[in-house]
């Protein structure tokens, strides 16, 4: 009887120690996307912004080339607004399916 009486204390041990583990993965998890998905956001603005300013400079200075130019504004912005989406799918994998799992246990 006093095997099964530690091995259930043993068990309750190990599951309290799995359970602080996922606690602080989660809470680390969560203040890690936040700031990746910030810095993000943070880097894409601020390119989309020289990029759009770059853009109105080369309108204003030459009306006739609008087209050209919005194109290929309009192809960059979508580039660089592609990292922020690269960044939020990362950040949805690290929350929702911890990748670490194992290491934790």
């Amino acid at each position: 009887m006093a095997p099964l009486a530690f091995a259930e204390e043993g068990a309750a041990a190990a599951t309290a120690t799995k359970g602080t583990s996922n606690i602080l993965y989660y809470a680390l998890a969560a203040l890690g996307c936040g700031l990746g998905i910030g810095l993000a956001a943070l880097g894409t603005g601020i390119g989309q912004g020289i990029g759009l300013g770059g853009a109105c400079e080369g309108v204003a200075r030459n009306p006739g080339a609008s087209g050209k130019i919005t194109t290929t504004l309009i192809i960059g912005l979508a580039m660089i607004e592609s990292l922020a989406i690269y960044a939020l799918v990362v950040v949805l994998i690290l929350i929702f399916v911890n990748p670490f799992g194992k290491l934790l246990q």
